[in-house]
């Protein structure tokens, strides 16, 4: 049902000291939408389980649908707060299901944000002192800040012709923001030398941060003018960091739970043959669903955007909740794993990468 793959320091590590919570300094969170619903078993049991009662702190680091979920797990309750993102997401429903605005379905995400955070959730999140949340955004410039689609289109054109060429070419359009606890010790090196600039979470910019994270471009409005933050237009971070091609400096290992075993740096990457750099994975230990879990899914797939254009709500939503109780089997499987402390099953991230 789960594979696992570990980079070769992480197996070191686990082969040296065993697999536990103790051997992990972060844990990643990729975009994708509601493709990570096939985790939702993994996220519950991590953290309401694997990480409960930790001491010592975890960098959560998101973009997108992953920054929505770390700030799940920076709340008191992350079970809980995840359960509400689940529900919600699934059950959202729009005026017109084949085409539906950019502002309703920006309104829609702002209201799932209210429901994620609830009274408390952004104080908790901004004074979490050992699950410290970090939601990476993509600030735009030229074109691809216009609200204006035609322009916006053109300068996303722009993108995937500088990617196919370069990734650092990106570095022209887009700038990377990290929203962060106050007491990060997050440290990130990017060797396509796309701009990074830290931004302390406050009570003015956190719910700005986490919307921006998860705005896709054309299909959402963009955020403009986040507090703390230089005067511009703010997108979603799944842009420039997708499923992650940067290094960790930590001195722990990654918990890095995917929905796929394919990894792409950016969202330009998604078509693409370019492969993510090896000794970025080094430390990571990857947890994905086995091609023989997702056959056994409703429609044989996983959950991902096309389902609210190519499905009736009622018919979605009801393919998604049994996603849900199928994405359990994950979670006793790697608590299986944890248990026995099966390494050997263990693969290595090389058969993925190179």
């Amino acid at each position: 049902m789960l594979e696992i793959y570990a980079g070769e320091m992480a197996l070191r590590k686990i082969h040296q000291d065993g697999f536990s919570p103790a051997i992990f300094s972060a844990f990643l969170g990729a975009s994708g939408g509601p493709k990570w619903f096939t985790l939702l078993g993994l996220d519950k049991y991590i953290f309401g389980e694997f990480f409960n009662g930790r001491q010592q702190p975890l960098n959560v680091i998101g973009s997108s649908a992953g920054a929505f979920r770390a700030a799940c797990f920076a709340q008191h309750d992350p079970v809980a707060a995840i359960e509400r993102l689940a529900k919600n997401y699934s059950e959202t429903v729009y005026s017109d299901d084949k085409k539906p605005q950019a502002e309703e379905i920006t309104t829609k995400a702002f209201e799932l944000l209210e429901v994620l955070f609830g009274d408390t959730g952004a104080d908790e999140i901004i004074n979490n002192p050992v699950f410290k949340a970090h939601f990476i955004v993509a600030k735009c410039n030229g074109l691809v800040a216009s609200e204006n689609k035609f322009k916006q289109t053109l300068g996303l054109t722009h993108s995937f012709i500088r990617n196919a060429i370069s990734r650092p070419l990106l570095n022209r359009q887009y700038e990377r923001y990290i929203f962060q606890h106050k007491h990060s010790d997050l440290v990130i090196v990017d060797p396509d030398n796309i701009p990074t600039t830290a931004v302390a979470f406050s009570p003015q910019n956190i719910k700005d941060a986490l919307l921006a994270s998860g705005s896709i471009p054309v299909v959402m409005q963009g955020i403009k003018d986040i507090t703390d933050c230089p005067p511009g237009m703010y997108r979603d971070g799944g842009i420039i960091d997708y499923h992650f091609d940067f290094k960790i400096q930590n001195e722990g290992l990654i918990l890095y739970p995917h929905f796929s075993s394919t990894l792409k740096a950016g969202w330009f990457d998604k078509n693409l043959s370019r492969k993510v750099r090896l000794e970025h994975y080094d430390k990571t230990v990857l947890l994905c669903p086995s091609a023989e879990f997702i056959d056994s899914l409703p429609y044989h797939k996983i959950p991902d955007r096309t389902d609210f254009i190519e499905m009736k709500p009622a018919q979605r939503i009801q393919y998604w909740q049994q996603v849900f109780v199928e994405s359990e089997k994950l979670a006793q499987h790697f608590k299986h794993f944890y248990q026995t402390q099966n390494i050997s099953s263990i693969k290595s991230i090389k058969q993925l990468i190179t």
